[in-house]
């Protein structure tokens, strides 16, 4: 059943409905790269406040853990009583078959593995032929869609005393952040959309394949859901009540979609059973939204205020595997809503948090980032983190370019950031105070011209103790540990 305009704007005027009226909630603080807070906080709205670093929960009482210190090892920066362990390092540790770790670690998730170990599927963000990098995903035999890609995911196994790793899946392209489902398998996403035939690729590519972390032989000749679409993928979440999935798009020119896939009747979620599915199978949807007074939203950069919330629609999509024109570009102007950069997607909360990176020229309006969170019962996309274009990427104590998101089990969200300039993962409490977790050291540029790479892959252990992310470039997976406590709204 859609929900009109007119029912939001209704529902929105009953006192007690449970839903805030589009920019009644929240002041954006007036600083550089300020945080939007829904409570009162001097600190979020004083500019004196920004500029002894409070802005963000720095120093705050009960936010965070304190100033990061810096790491001998030139690797990562952690709080005091933190430590971290690599698990894989591209060009360093090596798989179970003798080849290095594939290079360009991108969305990562763990699973309960046999006997107390833990299990990751870890993408890799490899484009284009093989030949244009130095450690591609191997093509293990049985486990190859198209032999010209480079990308692919590696699974891990940490047990106490060693790390082992394999191929999961090889011969995809650009295997950005995926998700994982709720049988424990793993989807990864293609950020590509290209054709057999173009940039070297034998078959075409823009899709989501599942992988199974426990069950080799369920990898064997992998088969793209094309159910799901043909786009640039970049995270997917399963809801597990409803069995829809939520799948984002990061694009540009126009900007991107966030697509809703709902199952066909009688269709039951289980492990591989989305490979089974016709290409056709169940309808693909975009979002479309609307504010409180029914009026159509044609980008997401438009809410300058958390707090904000927008009625959604869903819209089908004409031709899913955009076999003449891309998906996003299959829509009129009016006929659905856009974001720039949607990226990483975690479910929690009974809904799904969404993060926009970033919006410039391209975009009604100028930020560094976004995380929304949608509510599928209410069918409502609440803004609960902004950040302001950072003047000074190359500052450390700012936050800019949220990409790779997970729900932290000590309350708030866990962010990789994949900005200008420095750095973080960083954490962002319920009421959107944010604080820093970590920091990468590894300079892959020169000492005049410094360069850090992004972030990836957040995610916690099923036991919450340890907290996996990724440094994409060179490719290195670390575990980190320490005094985790609950965050303080």
């Amino acid at each position: 059943m859609s929900l009109t305009r007119r029912d939001f704007a209704r529902t929105s005027a009953i006192t007690g409905a449970g839903i805030a009226l589009a920019g009644s909630a929240g002041v954006l603080a007036t600083a550089p790269n300020a945080l939007a807070s829904t409570e009162t906080d001097t600190a979020h709205g004083d500019a004196a406040a920004h500029g002894r670093g409070q802005g963000h929960g720095h120093g705050l009482p009960g936010v965070g853990y304190g100033p990061l210190k810096s790491d001998p090892k030139g690797i990562l920066a952690l709080p005091a009583g933190f430590s971290y362990q690599i698990i894989t390092y591209s060009g360093k540790t090596r798989l179970e078959s003798g080849e290095f770790t594939p290079s360009n670690h991108d969305g990562t998730s763990t699973f309960e593995g046999p006997r107390g170990t833990t299990l990751l599927v870890n993408n890799h963000e490899l484009a284009g032929p093989r030949a244009n990098w130095t450690h591609p995903v191997p093509l293990t035999e049985g486990l190859v869609y198209d032999p010209a890609a480079a990308g692919g995911c590696t699974v891990v196994e940490v047990r106490r005393d060693k790390v082992a790793e394999w191929v999961g899946i090889a011969g995809t392209a650009t295997n950005c952040a995926g998700g994982s489902t709720p049988w424990g398998t793993w989807l990864t996403c293609e950020e590509t959309e290209d054709k057999a035939g173009q940039n070297g690729m034998t078959k075409d590519h823009g899709y989501v394949f599942e992988v199974d972390p426990l069950d080799h032989r369920a990898n064997r000749a992998p088969k793209p859901i094309k159910a799901l679409g043909r786009y640039a993928h970049e995270a997917v979440v399963v809801d597990p009540k409803r069995g829809h999935l939520f799948l984002t798009e990061d694009a540009a020119g126009p900007n991107g979609l966030l697509y809703r896939w709902t199952p066909p009747a009688g269709f039951h979620h289980g492990r591989g059973r989305l490979r089974t599915l016709a290409a056709d199978a169940g309808v693909l949807q975009a979002f479309k939204c609307f504010d409180s007074g029914g009026r159509f939203v044609d980008d997401l950069s438009r809410a300058t205020r958390t707090g904000t919330v927008y009625g959604v629609d869903w819209v089908d999509v004409p031709d899913r595997d955009a076999r003449q024109v891309s998906t996003r570009k299959q829509f009129g102007e009016g006929q659905v809503t856009r974001a720039r950069k949607l990226e990483g997607m975690w479910w929690g909360d009974g809904g799904v948090y969404i993060v926009s990176s970033f919006a410039r020229a391209e975009s009604p309006v100028q930020h560094d980032g976004q995380v929304w969170f949608y509510d599928p019962r209410r069918r409502t996309l609440t803004l609960k983190v902004l950040l302001g274009v950072n003047p000074d990427p190359g500052k450390d104590g700012a936050f800019d370019g949220p990409d790779n998101i997970t729900v932290s089990p000590y309350g708030g969200l866990v962010i990789a950031e994949d900005g200008e300039g420095v750095q973080h993962l960083f954490g962002a409490t319920d009421s959107g105070r944010t604080y820093p977790i970590a920091r990468n050291e590894l300079n892959i540029g020169t000492e005049a011209e410094p360069e850090y790479s992004e972030f990836t892959g957040v995610t916690f252990s099923p036991d919450g103790r340890t907290l996996y992310a990724n440094i994409q470039t060179p490719g290195i997976m670390v575990a980190i540990t320490g005094p985790w406590k609950r965050q303080k709204k």
